[in-house]
């Protein structure tokens, strides 16, 4: 095995260069008289995946995205106010999660990529002793079930079809304030940009320094959410190692550089609007804000409108490319929502002169799905997408998309369009509660000279057993 430990995160000058951001943002007056802390990373997942299994709602966000309304912290207040004012030992939180995934995947030249794996995480976290300090770890694991070797290239296994095991998680979280916390070492965030992009068998997980604060948000009050951090190391999705920021974004061999990150949003009843930007030195710069807004038109029947851009370019030395370059993306998007019915029509349209780049993440565009990102330079996308949460069978839903992009600049890449379906039934309650399961396939048909097409099959079992 790799090397999986390292407990500091990434280089102390470095760190201590970003600690000025974390002390700025604890003194922001007023923001103190928020209550509440954050539980981590995947004691929130279990507990977003328990409530959406209950309520059923709809939405529209693929698997491995992040909306910046959704970012630098839990899903709502009442989850950082439940880990306030607790013993330390009394309240420290063990995390299991067992998970299967087979993906079968014939691509436009006919080869295959298939692996079907199993294993999940282990992890716990602290109380906080004396109300300003916790401690947290989580280990992952994906082991091959089945993976031949000329068949590589699915992201459930590492390279060369072998399973791998990592400790991704091994952090302390300070609380600067009842509603900012300060995490430092190794550890999962969510940002449109740079995320766990949780859609195979491990996420990705992060060597930094972050502070992330969740302020108001009860009583009618606006909600304001704001982080900030510096970002030295990344640990892929199906790897066992933390890298380079820069590496893992194409650098060349010997290129160290992190990324510093900085954003905020602010939600007011149905208004939702914010922005963030990431920089990495000599490497890349991103900027990306989005506006949200909902209509209630009548009982159980709601529109949403969202708007979003991104902006990329080259920065200090060009060391990515050794060029510079720039591009950028807009959309738009309306959704219907009626009882447990979704409607969502969207629209994404890339120019510049490259394409748009998500070295770190999910992407967050709103054409970006199961397998299509649709955001080459030049390129348009239209998304159709009708989903429904059975009333009958509590965690039961289904959803149906298509997606049809225009040819991009380059000469030598073609338009492509994308049909996806999914099925799930996340059990509820009963002696199979915490159990979801889930089939996702997918067809992507491009318009080459030549017509090909490519088909992913995708088949998940998650079991959260009972809280430990």
């Amino acid at each position: 095995m790799k090397r999986t430990v390292n407990v500091l995160a990434g280089d102390p000058c470095r760190l201590r260069a970003a600690l000025p951001l974390a002390v700025a943002l604890a003194l922001v007056p007023e923001l103190a008289m928020a209550q509440g802390v954050p539980p981590s990373a995947n004691m929130v997942e279990k507990e977003a995946i328990e409530a959406e299994a209950v309520e059923a709602e709809p939405t529209s966000i693929e698997q491995g995205q992040t909306p910046l309304d959704e970012a630098f912290g839990p899903p709502s207040r009442a989850d950082w106010i439940r880990e306030t004012r607790r013993k330390a030992f009394e309240d420290t939180r063990f995390n299991l999660q067992v998970r299967s995934f087979y993906l079968d995947r014939e691509k436009f030249d006919d080869s295959d990529s298939t692996a079907w794996a199993l294993g999940g995480s282990l992890g716990l976290k602290t109380g906080y002793f004396r109300e300003r300090f916790a401690l947290g770890a989580t280990g992952y694991t994906s082991q091959k079930l089945y993976g031949p070797e000329d068949k590589d290239g699915t992201l459930l296994l590492a390279p060369g079809q072998e399973g791998y095991t990592v400790l991704g998680e091994l952090y302390g979280e300070f609380l600067l304030n009842p509603g900012t916390r300060l995490t430092l070492g190794r550890f999962g965030i969510d940002t449109p940009y740079l995320n766990r992009n949780d859609a195979r068998m491990t996420p990705n997980t992060f060597e930094a320094i972050a502070v992330q604060g969740l302020y108001g948000g009860s009583d009618g009050r606006p909600e304001w959410r704001v982080g900030g951090g510096y970002f030295d190391r990344i640990k892929e999705r199906n790897s066992d190692e933390f890298v380079s920021m820069a590496e893992d974004a194409g650098a060349p061999d010997g290129v160290d550089r992190g990324v510093y990150a900085l954003g905020a949003n602010f939600k007011s009843g149905e208004l939702s609007v914010g922005a963030i930007g990431y920089y990495s030195d000599d490497i890349i710069s991103i900027f990306y804000t989005e506006a949200k807004y909902g209509i209630p038109l009548a009982e159980n029947l709601k529109l949403s409108l969202g708007l979003q851009y991104s902006d990329q370019g080259s920065a200090g030395d060009d060391l990515l490319r050794g060029t510079d370059f720039s591009s950028s993306q807009w959309g738009a998007k309306a959704e219907l929502a009626y009882k447990g019915a979704l409607f969502t029509t969207a629209y994404t349209r890339a120019r510049g002169d490259t394409n748009m780049q998500n070295p770190w993440s999910g992407y967050p565009g709103y054409t970006s799905v199961q397998v299509e990102d649709f955001n080459r330079d030049g390129e348009g996308a239209w998304l159709l997408r009708a989903s429904y949460a059975f009333q009958s069978v509590k965690g039961a839903s289904v959803y149906a998309l298509y997606v049809d992009g225009s040819d991009p600049d380059s000469p030598t890449d073609y338009s492509k369009k994308e049909f996806d379906f999914n099925v799930q039934w996340a059990v509820p309650e009963g002696v199979f509660k915490g159990l979801l399961l889930r089939l996702r396939y997918a067809q992507v048909d491009q318009e080459a000279p030549m017509s090909s097409d490519l088909k992913d099959l995708r088949v998940m079992i998650y079991y959260d057993p009972p809280k430990l």
